[in-house]
């Protein structure tokens, strides 16, 4: 039987590294690929069309989005970006693992739909050091970074709801915590809804005995 690819969601405030962590892992795990956002801004940079996103006007994305085409959607700094359901899904039924690399709100949603995705928190070390990360790219001008900061304060305030937090300080162990982490994932046990309802009744049952 053909091994179904685990969901793993990497977040962070814009700024916060999650981008650059998960290109060193897919450079280096070959069972790992990341699924490609639709999004209704404009390139930046070097970013091209089906490599970094896909790029659509927001008619398109509306009339994606009225089909139900994703898995989850989000409006972030004024932009829409999205998550194809369908294309998710083929990865995993060719037994990859599927890294999404998406905001916290797009997090949650997909936590929401598939409660086994591992939601990774990608977290800077101060608002202090992201503040200068964002400056240092010099792609944005101030009045983007104060949002993008203010942002950052409630994105921080949500890792509580992730099953992991990985302070970037320090990019190389940053990814190897992050490469520990879906290694764990690849080795847990995954349980079919009729497995999991016999767990939860065994646990209450063992817990019954004990409190009797």
């Amino acid at each position: 039987m053909k091994r179904q690819g685990v969901l793993i969601v990497v977040s962070s405030p814009s700024g916060g590294g999650k981008t650059t962590i998960c290109e060193q892992l897919l450079k280096q795990d070959r069972n790992l690929v990341r699924s490609i956002s639709v999004t209704t801004r404009e390139p930046r940079g070097c970013e091209s069309q089906g490599r970094d996103y896909y790029y659509m006007d927001m008619l398109k994305f509306r009339q994606l989005k009225k089909q139900a085409a994703f898995l989850e959607w989000a409006q972030v700094h004024g932009h829409c970006y999205g998550t194809l359901r369908q294309a998710v899904a083929k990865e995993q039924q060719r037994g990859k693992d599927v890294l999404l690399v998406i905001d916290v709100q797009g997090g949650m949603a997909v936590k929401k739909k598939d409660p086994r995705a591992a939601l990774i928190f990608v977290q800077p070390p101060t608002l202090k050091a992201l503040q200068s990360r964002l400056q240092g790219r010099g792609t944005d001008g101030q009045d983007t970074i104060r949002k993008r900061l203010q942002n950052a304060r409630w994105e921080m305030s949500c890792a509580q709801y992730y099953d992991y937090v990985v302070v970037n300080e320090y990019l190389p162990k940053a990814v190897e915590q992050v490469q520990a982490i879906i290694t764990a994932e690849r080795l847990r046990v995954m349980p079919t809804p009729k497995s999991r309802e016999r767990w939860d009744k065994n646990r209450r049952d063992a817990i019954n005995r004990v409190s009797t």
